[in-house]
């Protein structure tokens, strides 16, 4: 279970400014996609370039849907982990309303991925994010959309079976 309150004060060093091409801070140890700590995580590493981020990932053995294929669900967690990166670019948290990935052709095991992801626009507090997974050649595997809704710090301290309001 992650400390709320440490993870709170590590904010000001996340949501900071950051040098192109600055390796960016993971969310926490125990992050599913980029969490040092967490054994069954993807351990992304992450940088920014430009006004977007980026990341090179190699899926295992632990992320298999069909032989050989990694399957779909740890590609959208790659994706929805990636676009996490961009609320430090952004300046404040999110949180993910609505994810959606268009897989392409089969990601496989062992094979290295590029990823690549931006802010497409802003209304009020929703994010509208864009990323792409590429493989060596360039061609895409996958790619997706997503809206992020801002939230104060107050939405991590609530009872979370509450709906988020993004408006």
């Amino acid at each position: 279970m992650v400390d709320i309150q440490a993870l709170l004060a590590t904010w000001e060093q996340k949501f900071g400014p950051h040098p192109d091409g600055a390796l960016l801070p993971a969310h926490h140890g125990q992050c599913l996609g980029c969490g040092p700590d967490n054994p069954h995580g993807h351990h992304l590493r992450v940088s920014r370039r430009g006004e977007g981020v980026v990341a090179q990932h190699v899926f295992d053995d632990r992320h298999e849907g069909a032989p050989g294929i990694v399957h779909g669900g740890a590609v959208a967690t790659v994706f929805d982990d990636l676009f996490g990166f961009l609320l430090y670019l952004a300046g404040e948290p999110a949180v993910t309303r609505q994810l959606s990935v268009e897989y392409l052709s089969p990601a496989l095991i062992g094979t290295p991925y590029s990823l690549e992801a931006a802010v497409t626009g802003r209304e009020g507090r929703r994010l509208f994010v864009t990323a792409t997974l590429a493989g060596a050649n360039g061609a895409q595997v996958a790619t997706s959309t997503a809206t992020f809704v801002t939230v104060g710090v107050d939405h991590f301290h609530r009872d979370m079976t509450g709906r988020i309001d993004d408006e």
